[in-house]
């Protein structure tokens, strides 16, 4: 049910524009520390979990890799297996139900 919550969660986040998706985008909004919390697809690559892993330990930033790339894609609308969240309290509740 929480893994429900949070895809609804994600989902609505998308239609407040509150997400950042997409490998360089993501990138940049670690960065600039716009960012959130990073979602890695559990079955993304294992190059692309270990950049993302390793800028987001270096900028502080929590990163969930608990949901799979359907899961993502579904929620949002678009075939992506990577998400960055630009809002503190979308990330604080996700963070909560991913957790």
């Amino acid at each position: 049910m929480t893994k429900d919550q949070a895809l609804n969660l994600l989902g609505l986040a998308k239609r407040a524009n509150r997400l950042t998706s997409g490998e360089a985008f993501v990138l940049g909004a670690i960065r600039d520390q716009s960012a959130r919390l990073v979602l890695v697809a559990s079955d993304a690559s294992a190059n692309t979990k270990k950049k993302f892993t390793d800028k987001s330990s270096f900028y502080e930033i929590p990163l969930v890799d608990s949901l799979t790339t359907m899961e993502l894609s579904h929620a949002i609308g678009a075939k992506r297996s990577l998400i960055a969240v630009c809002d503190s309290g979308f990330a604080k509740k996700l963070l909560k139900l991913l957790t």
